[in-house]
């Protein structure tokens, strides 16, 4: 393992392809914890995507994508988790704005990004007008955009730095239909 400084300083050990992902524990949009060490045996495999900041075009775009081939992406095994620096109440904004059917994570403090060695970046606010209101909407962090698929024994099997937000679910599927 590559150890890197992540946010504030903190160590944290950056996992390589082949390598066990360390049990991390976030809040969701629903603000309930979700656990790596748990949500990981729900299926065959774990899309892990990071994405800097809900509601904006790519995020947007990715966050659809992955909801639209939810169907898809059950077929081969695999459930979707997207991460973002925003909190919670953004993430569940997001998720009702777009009917996203997937977890959404809140980082913002960058430490699950440091875990994979995801570059992050600081906060700050964007307004958002959803349904005819305006919404000030905090992020802890901001993170690149890189897409991670982990096994049930949280081994990571897949790594993508170089993201196409749109395209992103689509390259996903293609690598895990040829493991079936």
């Amino acid at each position: 393992l590559l150890l890197t400084m992540g946010v504030a300083g903190q160590t944290n050990a950056q996992v390589a392809l082949g390598d066990k992902v360390p049990n991390f524990t976030s809040q969701d949009q629903d603000k309930l914890n979700w656990v790596l060490k748990k949500e990981v045996k729900k299926a065959n495999y774990t899309v892990i995507y990071f994405y800097p900041v809900a509601f904006t075009g790519g995020c947007t775009k990715q966050a659809c994508s992955y909801r639209d081939h939810k169907g898809e992406l059950e077929a081969v095994k695999a459930q979707v988790v997207g991460v973002s620096g925003d909190q919670a109440e953004t993430l569940e904004l997001f998720a009702l704005e777009h009917n996203l059917n997937f977890s959404m994570l809140s980082d913002g403090s960058g430490e699950m990004a440091n875990i994979f060695g995801v570059p992050v970046g600081k906060g700050g606010i964007h307004s958002q007008e959803i349904k005819g209101k305006s919404f000030q909407l905090n992020r802890g962090a901001t993170i690149q955009r890189w897409t991670f698929i982990l096994d049930q024994k949280r081994t990571l099997i897949y790594k993508d730095s170089e993201v196409d937000a749109a395209n992103d679910s689509n390259k996903v599927l293609e690598f895990l239909s040829s493991l079936q």
